[in-house]
């Protein structure tokens, strides 16, 4: 307040100007927890949600068996109708649509974890080798077990794995301090040295046993079932909780070691749990469905992109890859489908024939696919900026 003779005058109070882009935050309160959100960021979880949705949908109509819309709500919600649409919409296509959601999710949230852990991009768990030791632990079960293991096996063998590749890829990269770079790096050549190790376990096992796992590797939902939903969910009832409490911490590692001791964050405790819990979830994922590439990678960059933000937010990196893998599924169910269509109506065109129409595409095929171009548009993208 101001006074010039007679008249006094307030000054207006001053106001930080707001930020280009800035959305308001939304609360979500509990009893002892808080958990901001920003607008743009639940409105892009809210989309990517209602497209898993809609895609589950779609994909429990279409197949060898169609189903009409009506037909698939009676055999969901009543059991009733025609006895093959109960059996492919109930058994079938719903716990491999579920899974999709579920491990697209999983693989989501992990590599948003690892990438803010590390400050890379590239730092997901695909990449730096995690994937490539559950993958290891899961197949070291199965040919120890003569191919008969199940699916609590196959999740103990990969979070074995995972665990113990995570603890000499950290190590070796740890000397200096961890550098997101050198984490890379390291994580190639352990990748590298894990598939050989695959390779010789196949070797060493059955003809019928080295087939499964061989088909394993690739990264596939066709054949899934609900002990494989029932396994992967539970896991998330107890993983996604605390990777959320854990978030506030996520955040502030993304600032720096430094900066987050002298925020109050326990650096070394706070990762090493963070480590663990993305371990678990990408652990999980891989004992479920396969190694499946792509996924971890760039769901977290894609969320990012969306909502805006200058880091990765874990709910909108597992919304986004729930909606990425069940477009993916739903792409590999039709693929064949599609081929053989095109090949009636241009004859040059005909790949496949209709004995082959109804042949389902592994889902890692797809998102192999799907990540080298996602690779190659980044790739170009920063060449186009003068970064590369």
């Amino acid at each position: 307040m101001t006074t010039t003779g007679d008249r006094t005058r307030t000054a207006a109070p001053v106001t930080a100007p707001r930020q280009l882009g800035a959305t308001r935050p939304v609360s979500l309160l509990s009893a002892r927890v808080t958990f901001r959100l920003h607008r743009r960021t639940a409105e892009v979880c809210l989309l990517a949600v209602v497209l898993s949705a809609v895609v589950l949908v779609i994909s429990l109509c279409v197949g060898a068996y169609p189903v009409a819309l009506p037909e698939v709500a009676r055999a969901l919600f009543q059991g009733t109708g025609d006895r093959l649409a109960v059996h492919f919409v109930n058994q079938e296509r719903l716990p491999q649509a579920l899974l999709a959601v579920l491990v697209g999710a999983a693989l989501g949230i992990s590599g948003a974890v690892f990438q803010s852990i590390t400050r890379n991009p590239l730092a997901s768990p695909d990449v730096v080798g995690f994937n490539s030791g559950a993958a290891t632990g899961t197949i070291a079960v199965i040919v120890s077990l003569g191919g008969g293991a199940g699916a609590a096996a196959m999740a103990m063998g990969a979070i074995g794995g995972g665990l113990a590749t995570a603890l000499v890829v950290f190590l070796l990269a740890s000397r200096g301090g961890l550098h997101g770079v050198r984490l890379v790096l390291i994580g190639l050549g352990v990748t590298a040295m894990l598939g050989s190790v695959n390779s010789y376990l196949l070797t060493r096992s059955s003809l019928n046993t080295a087939q499964s796992a061989h088909a394993w590797l690739v990264g596939s939902l066709n054949g899934r079932g609900w002990n494989s939903v029932q396994l992967i969910a539970l896991a998330l009832v107890v993983l996604l909780p605390a990777t959320m409490l854990l978030g506030r911490q996520l955040r502030m590692l993304e600032l720096g070691d430094e900066l987050a001791y002298a925020l109050g964050v326990r650096v070394a405790r706070a990762r090493l749990a963070l480590t663990v819990l993305g371990i678990g979830l990408c652990a999980v994922a891989v004992a479920s469905a396969g190694p499946i590439p792509f996924i971890a990678l760039a769901a977290p960059q894609i969320a990012v992109m969306l909502t805006r933000s200058p880091g990765v937010s874990v709910l909108a990196a597992g919304a986004v890859g729930a909606a990425l893998l069940s477009l993916a599924h739903l792409v590999s169910s039709q693929f064949f489908t599609a081929l053989a269509w095109v090949g009636q109506r241009v004859s040059w065109l005909r790949l496949v024939d209709d004995t082959q129409r109804n042949n389902l595409l592994p889902v890692g095929v797809t998102t192999a696919v799907l990540g080298g171009a996602y690779l190659a548009w980044v790739l170009f993208k920063r060449r186009g900026a003068g970064r590369a």
